[in-house]
């Protein structure tokens, strides 16, 4: 044990703790919660102090924690304060990077399943939205919330009673259980760092500090792509803004290959090398393409 570091959470900054649970406690389950503020405008976030804790009654907590930069509370809390609903969706693979783009802290009032590029789906017993991507859905009505502290960084245990769940059949097996593979969750670990069911570790950026331009400022054509996934919309909405013209002649013209490419007009082939791109985390360059047609 010579080489053990032992540390009292007093002697150390919030942030430097925070980095230190988050690293050390994982992977830890994401709650992606919709709520609605009293004027009806919906709120969508991710939340990794989550997990399940009933089965009778069903209940689930979360737990959206004080900003520690300046001690103010989430508009998740904020809501659920006045609208006592929830509806927490399960994340899976296929939604990660629009989840991510979802955190970003946009003002009060603005939709965050809009600027994500995900879908809202009525819910038969709450009034907050469903997520339609995810593969599970539970309903649930809020039953208490448990302040943990009133500084930067103390959670907020919100209690949630599930009164409805809503499955994808077709990530049922034979029997009708949830498959593990099939429902391909995601985990969150420390820093940047996901898990992926069956899959191992993945990492996703962090949503930009400044706003990025979101899903709905994607052009028609390239959001409506047949080639691009939502994770790949994701992060081309990660963004805090287009490249301007003069940048996008002059990467297509530095590469003939692209050149031609843009010349053909073949929007199925531009798209998947622009996805090529996304995939290498070559985003800027993905944009240059995208937007050269």
């Amino acid at each position: 044990m010579a080489n053990t570091i032992s540390i009292d959470p007093k002697d150390i900054t919030i942030p430097e703790l925070h980095g230190y649970l988050l690293g050390a406690i994982g992977p830890r389950p994401i709650a992606f919660a919709s709520t609605i503020d009293t004027m009806g405008r919906p709120n969508l976030s991710p939340y990794s102090f989550f997990n399940v804790f009933s089965a009778n009654p069903p209940i689930l907590i979360f737990s959206p924690a004080r900003r520690v930069r300046d001690n103010t509370t989430k508009h998740t809390l904020e809501n659920v304060e006045k609208v006592k609903e929830v509806v927490i969706n399960v994340v899976n693979y296929n939604m990660v990077q629009q989840m991510s783009l979802s955190s970003t802290e946009y003002p009060e009032g603005i939709n965050e399943f809009v600027k994500a590029g995900l879908t809202m789906v009525k819910s038969d017993f709450v009034k907050p939205f469903r997520v339609a991507e995810s593969p599970v859905q539970f309903e649930c009505k809020v039953t208490k919330i448990e302040p943990l502290g009133n500084e930067g960084g103390a959670g907020n245990l919100i209690f949630s009673k599930v009164v409805k769940i809503h499955i994808d059949s077709e990530i049922l097996d034979a029997n009708g259980s949830i498959d593990p593979k099939k429902i391909d969750q995601v985990a969150r670990m420390g820093g940047n760092w996901y898990s992926r069911a069956a899959k191992g570790l993945f990492e996703v950026p962090k949503p930009l500090s400044s706003l990025g331009i979101g899903v709905d400022a994607i052009p028609k054509k390239i959001r409506l792509s047949r080639i691009l996934t939502g994770n790949d919309l994701g992060m081309l909405g990660n963004v805090a803004k287009l490249p301007t013209s003069s940048e996008i002649n002059e990467f297509i013209a530095s590469n003939r290959e692209l050149s031609t490419l843009v010349e053909s007009k073949d929007t199925e082939r531009i798209h998947r090398r622009a996805q090529e791109y996304i995939n290498g985390k070559e985003v800027d360059l993905a944009w240059k393409l995208l937007l050269a047609i």
